[in-house]
């Protein structure tokens, strides 16, 4: 059976295998998408420019892209599972890495994909039908109309679910030449502690690259205790390293995969059936 197509050299979904098991061994059994993601990036040494290839143009890169499939036929397998917190995990502690068979694997898959069509299809058939994994199909509908709002109301809703997380006096404070400074808020913690937190919010397709950290980190300094970037995008791994960087004012980081967890979570623009089937308001999004 032939294997997928490489795009800019990034390795194929099956290809991915062995390293996201090995990566959820090393995380300790179990990991978040980012947590994984991460790990597999450094099993397989992969380049920044392998990194930087985007799928299309939803936001996500290929690696990202071809990591969900990855899970999906895993998960299908039954060597991982996922819980609704977005944790996936390992189903049997004593799993090697070294003893997956990704052919076996994507065989089973696609037969079960003929059962369950019906259809007396060959490989390369089956192999020509589009799937759309469940877990990122409404997280593609719902950042697909947030590219559509306009800025402002993209700024209201960060608003919002800020003030849904638990932060008060959150304003909305951006200014042209303000060092992309979008509003900011103060979060209390177990009612003794606050933190006074600037934070920025950016629709963007791409991703966010450590110029932009370090320039916000620049506009925030001597103004705020931590810095809050919310994208819609992704962040690149050197983006990630310079927000946490030593002897730095901190930054935390949400990025569209967080972002249409949070907004499920709290249930602003986001309903979910008891057959967890999640449907995107869409115009809920227009009168932000």
């Amino acid at each position: 059976m032939s294997k997928r197509k490489k795009i800019g050299s990034v390795p194929t979904f099956d290809e991915f295998m062995k390293p996201l098991i090995k990566a959820l061994i090393m995380l300790g059994g179990s990991g978040s998408i980012e947590e994984i993601n991460e790990k597999v990036v450094e099993i397989t040494n992969l380049t920044n420019e392998q990194l930087s290839v985007l799928h299309s143009d939803d936001g996500r890169t290929e690696v990202e892209y071809r990591l969900a499939w990855t899970r999906t036929y895993l998960k299908k397998a039954g060597l991982i599972e996922n819980s609704s917190r977005g944790i996936w995990a390992l189903t049997k502690s004593e799993i090697n890495s070294e003893t997956v068979d990704s052919a076996k694997i994507i065989d089973y898959y696609l037969s079960e994909l003929k059962n369950k069509s019906g259809q007396s299809q060959d490989n390369n058939e089956i192999q020509n039908i589009e799937i759309v994994e469940v877990e990122t199909d409404w997280k593609d509908q719902l950042l697909n109309k947030l590219y559509t709002i306009p800025p402002n109301a993209f700024e209201r809703l960060s608003q919002r679910l800020l003030r849904e997380s638990g932060f008060v006096q959150v304003e909305i404070t951006g200014k042209s030449g303000d060092g992309g400074i979008d509003g900011k808020g103060i979060v209390k913690i177990s009612g003794f502690l606050s933190f006074h937190v600037i934070f920025q919010c950016k629709r963007y397709k791409g991703s966010v690259s450590p110029s932009q950290i370090r320039d916000f980190r620049g506009a925030m300094q001597g103004r705020a205790d931590k810095g809050l970037f919310i994208t819609t995008g992704t962040f690149t791994r050197e983006a990630i390293k310079e927000a946490t960087r030593d002897g730095a004012p901190p930054i935390d980081l949400i990025d569209g995969e967080l972002l249409c967890e949070k907004l499920k979570e709290f249930k602003l623009g986001i309903t979910t059936e008891l057959i967890e089937k999640v449907n995107v308001l869409v115009d809920w999004f227009d009168n932000i």
